[in-house]
C-alpha cells in the first residue's frame, strides 16, 4: 500500500470515527441543538439514544484492527445513517447545505472503506462450482 493511500485511509477513518463518536455522545447526552434537530426531523426522543449507541459502536468498529465482518457492517451503518440524514433533511425542506453536508461525510466514509488495507478487508468468497 502506498504511503499516500495509507495516510489518506487513516485521515478519512479518523475524521469519520471522530464525527461519529462526537455526534453519538451528543445523541446520548443529549446536546440541545442535536435534540432540536431530531425533533425538527420528526424523530422521537428515544431514537436519539439508539442512534447514539450505534454511532459510537460504528466508530469503534472501523478503528479495530480485526473484526472484518463487523467493520463491513459498521461502514454500511454509517452510510445508512448519513444518507438517511440527507434524505430526512431534504424531506423537511432544509436548505441545500444541510442536505449536502451528510452526503460529503458519506463520501469520506466511502473513501475510508475503499482505501482499507488488505488486512482490514473481508476476503472475497470463492464461487461454488456447479
Amino acid at each position: 500500500m502506498s504511503k499516500i493511500k495509507t495516510v489518506t485511509y487513516w485521515l478519512t477513518t479518523i475524521v469519520i470515527a471522530a464525527a461519529f463518536i462526537i455526534t453519538g455522545i451528543g445523541n446520548l447526552v443529549p446536546f440541545q441543538h442535536i435534540a432540536a434537530d431530531m425533533a425538527h426531523l420528526g424523530y422521537p426522543p428515544y431514537f436519539q439514544i439508539i442512534l447514539g449507541i450505534w454511532k459510537i459502536l460504528a466508530a469503534v468498529a472501523i478503528l479495530l484492527p480485526k473484526a472484518k465482518r463487523l467493520k463491513e457492517w459498521a461502514y454500511a451503518g454509517i452510510i445508512f445513517d448519513l444518507t438517511g440524514a440527507a434524505f430526512s433533511r431534504y424531506s423537511m425542506g432544509d436548505e441545500a447545505a444541510m442536505v449536502i453536508i451528510p452526503l460529503m461525510i458519506a463520501s469520506l466514509a466511502s473513501a475510508s472503506w475503499m482505501l482499507r488495507p488488505k488486512g482490514r478487508k473481508l476476503q472475497s468468497l470463492t464461487p461454488i462450482n456447479k
